[in-house]
């Protein structure tokens, strides 16, 4: 069974998104983390993140604006 976990972490400045997705990550060995973001920089933030920890990242941009991001690994 793959484990998912949710960050929303829309309405943070940088660096709180990044700090959020980060303690996701370290709570799971592999599955998949979705993180929930509203600009650009938390975006590009936390997927330099994930990649720099051997994550794959996958960028959805949403028609309200808003990135959802999927790491896997």
């Amino acid at each position: 069974m793959s484990t998912t976990k949710t960050v929303d972490a829309r309405g943070l400045s940088c660096p709180q998104p990044a700090m959020l997705a980060r303690q996701a990550l370290d709570q799971l060995d592999g599955g998949t983390v979705e993180v929930l973001v509203d600009s650009e920089t938390a975006m590009d933030s936390v997927v330099r993140l994930a990649e720099v920890n051997g994550w794959r990242a996958t960028v959805e941009r949403r028609t309200d604006g808003n990135f959802r991001l999927v790491l896997t690994r």
